[in-house]
């Protein structure tokens, strides 16, 4: 009897011994990125769970997260010192350290966070592009993209143009639209009232000359920047085509884009080795993308679509209907400057509703920007970092760590893992290594318990009121 009991003794011991432990992060809105004491990952006295996990029931594949290259970050970085500015990119690329950023996008001339318009060339008429050039950009794009190459080398980069050379389009002017009334002298865009553009209609000159010019264009963008040692591996035509904006942008229709894309744009980037992928797709019409993909000479070249804004409306119909279509969210909603709880909240849903509708990547928008937040066109957006250029001093914020919270974990060539249950506030991923990422969050302003259940095993965390967490269970 005495060795039988000594027996069973040494059996719990080594079954508590063994139990294997789960790492947890958690962020509220008064303490970010908390290691909190590590969880019991235990078979033992599983109730009914809140959420049911299948390690074999995988979803699409995830390339990766990460933002956009813009001039305003990198301004607002260079307003640092240099060993704070080497530690944000650290942070942000270093494979480990912190949001492991391994896609990025970039625009290909001005976008609305850049200094001011320019293209790379501005020439009238240059349709052989003898005065191309990206000289610009050696000041701002090209040294932000290099220092975060130096902590991920094998940083994936994509690019868009926000509006071609002014030239190719029929108003001659980068913008689409006038600017409201009251908007400051030093935000104006001095576009002609006669002069703005439409949704729905090509403000790019449909001719075959500039059509071929154009397609050069990008060409030689993907060239110069491949000379950098800055490989683009996909563009998408357009950002956001149907939008007139105060700021560089260029309507285009779908029959339009179809056109360039197929018998120009497409055999130009097949020569460059360099992906096409539709968009940026920012109205919830998914015969646009349908005009695109089922076009004969465009679907051909098209690998995937991007969606941002009300294009979120639109992916899970396309999802259904494209299965195999790799999708992008290509650029989170921006906010209001005021980089607040509450909106990092929103941006929650939208990760959560883009990474359920099958999207293979997430980027967000701004990078850096300084305290006031404004573009040159009197936009006033969020970003990761805020720059504080009377201090010199920097902060990440709320958003930045709900990125942190997914793509630290999250590894490219995961799969999106489906879960059951009656708690519905979290994704779950399978990594390559058969660890599993759970993040949840707690929208409550109490704490919450919550049951998850992987196979025959579970986790019972208390959550903070108003959190996020993140599970990290090795199988």
């Amino acid at each position: 009897m005495k060795n039988y009991h000594v027996c069973y003794v040494l059996f719990i011991a080594t079954m508590f011994s063994c139990q294997q432990k789960v790492e947890w992060i958690s962020t509220t809105e008064q303490q970010s990125w908390n290691r909190e004491e590590a969880l019991n990952f235990s078979g033992w006295n599983i109730e009914t769970p809140d959420v049911q996990i299948n390690p074999d029931d995988t979803l699409q594949n995830i390339d990766g997260f990460g933002a956009c290259f813009n001039e305003l970050g990198w301004t607002s970085l260079s307003e640092l010192s240099e060993n704070d500015r080497l530690a944000i990119m650290k942070e942000l690329f270093e494979p480990g350290t912190g949001a492991n950023f391994t896609i990025c996008r970039m625009p290909i001339g001005a976008n609305d966070f850049s200094l001011d318009w320019y293209s790379y060339d501005e020439t009238e008429g240059d349709f052989e592009m003898k005065n191309f050039s990206i000289q610009n950009d050696f000041k701002t794009l090209v040294p932000f993209i290099h220092l975060a190459q130096k902590y991920n080398p094998g940083l994936q980069i994509w690019a868009s143009p926000w509006s071609p050379p002014s030239w190719m389009k029929w108003n001659k002017h980068y913008a689409c639209a006038i600017p409201w009334e009251g908007l400051r002298e030093e935000f104006q865009n001095h576009l002609p009232a006669d002069k703005q553009g439409k949704e729905g209609t090509n403000m790019f000159i449909q001719e075959d000359a500039y059509f071929k010019a154009y397609a050069s264009y990008f060409g030689k963008f993907i060239d110069a920047y491949h000379q950098q040692g800055i490989r683009i591996s996909m563009v998408m035509p357009q950002n956001e085509f149907n939008s007139c904006q105060i700021f560089p942008s260029c309507t285009w229709t779908a029959a339009g884009l179809a056109t360039f894309i197929g018998e120009y744009l497409g055999p130009e980037l097949e020569a460059h080795k360099v992906q096409i992928m539709f968009g940026t797709m920012e109205r919830p019409a998914e015969a646009l993308v349908d005009t695109i993909l089922t076009d004969p000479e465009a679907g051909r070249y098209v690998k995937g679509v991007g969606f941002q804004w009300a294009g979120k409306e639109a992916i899970t119909g396309i999802h259904q209907r494209y299965p195999k279509l790799k999708l992008y969210q290509s650029e989170q909603e921006c906010g209001d400057g005021k980089n607040d709880w509450k909106y990092c909240n929103y941006a929650w849903t939208l990760m959560k509703h883009y990474l359920s509708n099958g999207t293979s990547a997430y980027m967000y928008w701004n990078i850096s920007l300084n305290q006031d937040g404004f573009s040159r066109w009197g936009w006033q957006q969020n970003s990761l970092v805020t720059v504080d250029s009377v201090t010199n001093t920097f902060k990440f914020n709320h958003e930045y760590y709900l990125m942190k919270h997914i793509s630290h974990f999250v590894k490219p060539g995961a799969k999106k893992l489906k879960t059951n249950g009656g708690y519905n506030d979290l994704l779950a991923f399978l990594n390559a290594d058969r660890s599993i990422v759970i993040i949840v969050r707690n929208p409550l302003d109490e704490v919450k318990q919550v049951t998850v259940q992987i196979n025959n095993k579970a986790i019972n965390p208390v959550l903070k009121a108003s959190s996020f967490n993140t599970f990290l269970v090795q199988l």
